[in-house]
């Protein structure tokens, strides 16, 4: 039974029990995708249904993770996507702090979004906040949570990813040589250069372009009539969107004039 809900495993050599970075990483990029799709589906739509399944999701996966982190469906697939890598030990009780945050976080969507079906800018600022999180640990293997463990806890965290909870042999400098930085240098200025041609071409015409149709060897189909008020109703901006100040770019992404 204590196997059942312990959090962590128990490895010789380890002074504490740790969790396998690979699978966290691994488990981090299976929920940010979806997260990041039904974030920007919501955005660019005003669709709340799937973020309001995945904030269920996220919820149910977090909670297991609390009690057992081989329980969880995105530690479980993702571990065994990288089950032929060598596993990197980390401290366990960083992450169990780290993914507290993450389950308050879904815990408040679930009130705002899911049960009381509020949509806002307060939800857009939790979201951003939990996609930060998960984008920063599969991607760099940089655990902002954990970052808070030490400020919170007396004992100070142990076998980070990369080490880096023990004094690093730090390089002289940014760590960039100069080389490097002019490399950066040019691609930002011809980033520039490109926005600037991009802009002057102007946008390409989609499929509501009948000329651009007609070059594509294309016929428009035409539509159902449109109800005038179903249409109006359709077209009403929501509250978020006048709050944020998004409310041409709504009209827009929603074919409302």
């Amino acid at each position: 039974m204590n196997n059942l809900f312990q959090f962590g495993e128990t490895v010789d050599g380890y002074p504490v029990r740790v969790v396998n970075e690979r699978t966290v990483r691994a488990a981090a990029g299976l929920l940010f995708f979806p997260a990041v799709v039904s974030f920007m589906n919501a955005l660019l739509t005003a669709n709340y249904q799937p973020t309001r399944l995945f904030v269920i999701v996220f919820l149910i996966d977090m909670t297991l993770r609390m009690l057992n982190p081989r329980w969880a469906p995105s530690m479980i697939v993702g571990g065994w996507i990288v089950r032929h890598q060598t596993p990197e030990w980390v401290g366990a009780p960083q992450k169990r702090f780290a993914w507290g945050l993450g389950l308050l976080l879904g815990i408040a969507m679930l009130y705002l979004m899911v049960l009381n079906r509020f949509m806002g800018p307060v939800n857009m600022l939790v979201c951003a906040s939990c996609l930060t999180l998960m984008f920063f640990e599969t991607a760099f293997g940089i655990c902002l949570g954990c970052k808070l463990y030490n400020v919170f806890n007396r004992e100070k965290a142990q076998l980070c990813p990369g080490g880096v909870c023990e004094v690093p042999a730090r390089r002289p400098g940014w760590g960039i040589a100069l080389p490097q930085a002019a490399v950066l240098v040019l691609f930002v200025g011809a980033l520039t250069l490109a926005k600037g041609w991009v802009d002057e071409t102007g946008p390409l015409g989609g499929f509501d372009d009948m000329a651009t149709l007609e070059d594509m060897g294309l016929k428009p189909v035409a539509g159902a009539p449109t109800d005038p008020k179903a249409e109006a109703e359709r077209c009403q901006v929501p509250a978020f969107a006048k709050a944020i100040g998004h409310e041409a770019t709504w009209k827009q992404h929603n074919g409302c004039s």
